[in-house]
């Protein structure tokens, strides 16, 4: 199993807590680093702007996408 396949399905096993609580731990390490090297806000607000589309391209087509890829079937657990 490849790298990213095996990323994939440990990803899937994740609830809607899960992800939150990891989004807050990125924000708070965000501002750990902007504490510890505060010449990043000195940066245009453009930059960040920028950035920022960027990084929602991906989740923005695949939640709003026709389609997408379905959860396949051996990735669920099915109760016994």
């Amino acid at each position: 199993m490849s790298l990213w396949l095996n990323m994939d399905e440990r990803a899937r096993r994740l609830g809607i807590l899960d992800t939150k609580l990891a989004q807050g731990a990125a924000i708070f390490f965000a501002l750990v680093i902007v504490k510890l090297f505060p010449q990043i806000m000195t940066l245009s607000i453009w930059w960040f702007v920028g950035l920022t589309v960027i990084c929602a391209i991906k989740p923005v087509m695949t939640f709003f996408g026709e389609g997408g890829q379905q959860p396949r079937a051996s990735s669920r657990i099915s109760p016994q």
